[in-house]
C-alpha cells in the first residue's frame, strides 16, 4: 500500500497518471454487485425450482433426476461469473458496483480492458475467493503496491478511480463551433468493438485536428480534413469518398466528441 497513484506509459509513449482504487472502494463495489447477484440468484432458483418440468420438491432432489440440478448449477455459474465478465468488457471496465463507486478496470498500458483480459481476470475469481469470502483477494489487494489481486496480476489489469472530464465555465470557440453546427456524439453510431480498436494514437490525431480546427487557414484545413478522414474513416467503417469537405469536418468533429469521453481526463 505504498502507492496511491501510478503513472502509466502507453504504447504511444504518452504518460497518464491514475489514482489506484484501494481495498475500501473495491470492497464496497463488490458488496453492491453481490447484493444485486443475490437477488438475481434467488429469482433464478425460484424460477428453476417451480417452472422446470413442473417438478415437485421431492422430484427435484431425486438422485436419479440430476438434470434440473445440473441446469441450476450451470445457470448460477453463468450469472455470477458472466455478470463480471460481460459488464467489465462491454461497460468500459465497470460493473454496477464499480460505476457507483467511481472505479473501473483498465489495462496496465492505460487502454480499455480487452476480451481476453476480462475473461482471465474473472476466471481467476475462483482462486481469489479461496479459502472463503475472497480472503486471498483481500490479502493481496491490501499488501500489493498497486492493490492487485491474482486475477489482475495474471490478466495485466489494474483498478483505478474514474477520472472526470474537465468542466469549463465558458465554452471554448471549438465547442461553440460544434454547437453552431448542431453536432453531437450521437450523430455517429460506432459499435463497441470498433470503438475499442481506436487507441491513444487515434485520439491524439483527432484531438490535434480539433484543437487546430479554427486556427489554420481554410485551404490548409480542407487538405488536413481529407487526409485525416482517409486515414481514420476506414477504421470506423465509413467511406470518405464523394463526401463534401463540410461533411468530412462534421464527422471528424463528432468522432472527437466520442473519443473525448474516453481519453480527455483529469484527476
Amino acid at each position: 500500500m505504498n502507492e496511491d497513484h501510478v503513472d502509466i506509459k502507453t504504447p504511444e509513449f504518452v504518460s497518464i497518471q491514475f489514482q489506484i482504487a484501494g481495498l475500501g472502494s473495491r470492497s464496497a463495489a463488490f458488496i453492491i454487485d453481490q447484493l444485486l447477484l443475490m437477488v438475481v440468484n434467488i429469482l433464478s432458483l425460484i424460477v428453476l425450482f417451480f417452472v422446470l418440468d413442473g417438478m415437485s420438491t421431492m422430484e427435484f432432489f431425486m438422485v436419479g433426476n440430476s438434470l434440473p440440478i445440473a441446469i441450476t448449477i450451470i445457470a448460477l455459474f453463468l450469472v455470477n461469473w458472466g455478470y463480471f465478465f460481460a459488464c467489465e468488457f462491454f461497460s468500459g471496465g465497470r460493473t454496477l458496483g464499480k460505476k457507483l463507486m467511481g472505479i473501473r478496470v483498465i489495462q496496465e498500458n492505460g487502454h480499455s480492458i480487452t476480451l481476453l483480459s476480462s475473461f482471465i481476470r474473472n476466471l481467476l475469481r475462483i482462486i481469489d475467493s479461496l479459502p472463503t469470502a475472497y480472503f486471498l483477494a483481500i490479502i493481496m489487494v491490501f499488501f500489493h503496491s498497486k492493490h492487485k489481486r491474482l486475477g489482475d496480476i495474471v490478466a495485466g489489469t489494474i483498478v483505478v478511480h474514474e477520472r472526470k472530464a474537465k468542466r469549463k465555465k465558458k465554452q471554448s470557440p471549438l465547442e461553440n463551433e460544434i454547437d453552431n453546427r448542431g453536432l453531437s456524439k450521437d450523430d455517429i453510431i460506432i459499435d463497441e468493438w470498433t470503438l475499442k480498436s481506436l487507441g491513444m494514437k487515434e485520439w491524439k490525431l483527432v484531438s490535434t485536428y480539433a484543437s487546430r480546427f479554427l486556427q489554420i487557414p481554410l485551404a490548409e484545413r480542407d487538405q488536413l480534413t481529407i487526409q485525416i478522414a482517409e486515414l481514420l474513416f476506414p477504421k470506423i467503417g465509413l467511406d470518405a469518398v464523394e463526401k463534401t469537405t463540410s461533411k468530412l469536418e462534421n464527422t471528424l468533429l463528432v468522432l472527437y466528441l466520442i473519443l473525448k469521453e474516453e481519453w480527455e481526463f483529469e484527476l
